[in-house]
């Protein structure tokens, strides 16, 4: 994937950073997240435009599922086939 310039219509879901400091490749964990949990339908066809379903799924199955909303866990876990990974309760 090259890396590429993340749109201001994908900000509203990156709010805690300077987009223009966000480099895809780098932060692609960080962007994935975000945009997948909070994000809209059109900052998540970006994304599909940008990542590869492998990138995707990876996000989603290394992320802890904590911290993701239920619905958007939900949704995503669905349509690419993974789980996160849970974390213990106890140590």
């Amino acid at each position: 994937m090259q890396n590429s310039e993340i749109p201001k219509f994908v900000a509203p879901f990156l709010w805690s950073y300077d987009i223009k400091k966000l480099d895809t490749q780098t932060h692609r964990q960080l962007i994935i997240y975000n945009i997948l949990n909070f994000g809209s339908k059109r900052s998540t066809d970006w994304l599909f435009s940008v990542y590869s379903n492998n990138d995707i799924q990876e996000v989603l199955s290394t992320t802890p599922e904590s911290v993701w909303s239920k619905k958007s866990l939900a949704l995503w876990s669905f349509i690419f086939g993974v789980s996160p990974v849970r974390e213990a309760r106890f140590s």
